[in-house]
């Protein structure tokens, strides 16, 4: 992907030291799960990284570091339904493994890939 990553925001925050302001974001980081993209379809494969006690990899970034959001597909595996209950705002909770969508727009695919 260029040298990019994939992390989830959880939280935007700043602070001030010297006189410098710098604002920053906490991140889950997402990690590549294949060395290569997807062969049926291009995309590449992330999925939430665990510390080996099962803890979220977490880091702080500054915001000048992020370079544009990344919209994710999950990755549907098994012969199951989804819950009827299942609300959008918990796909990333709810799915081990996502998709980074290139076809998203045109800056997306020139970016990432």
């Amino acid at each position: 992907m260029k040298g990019l990553e994939i992390a989830r925001v959880h939280l935007l925050f700043s602070f001030e030291t010297e006189g410098q302001v710098y604002p920053c974001a906490l991140v889950h980081n997402f990690q590549k799960t294949y060395t290569d993209p997807d062969p049926d379809n291009g995309m590449w494969i992330v999925e939430p990284g665990y510390a080996t006690d099962g803890s979220r990899l977490m880091s702080v970034v500054h915001l000048d570091s992020i370079v544009r959001a990344a919209h994710l597909l999950p990755v549907f595996g098994g012969p199951f339904a989804l819950p009827p209950q299942l609300k959008f705002s918990l796909t990333l909770d709810s799915f081990r493994a996502f998709y980074v969508n290139k076809y998203i727009d045109y800056h997306a695919f020139e970016t990432v890939f």
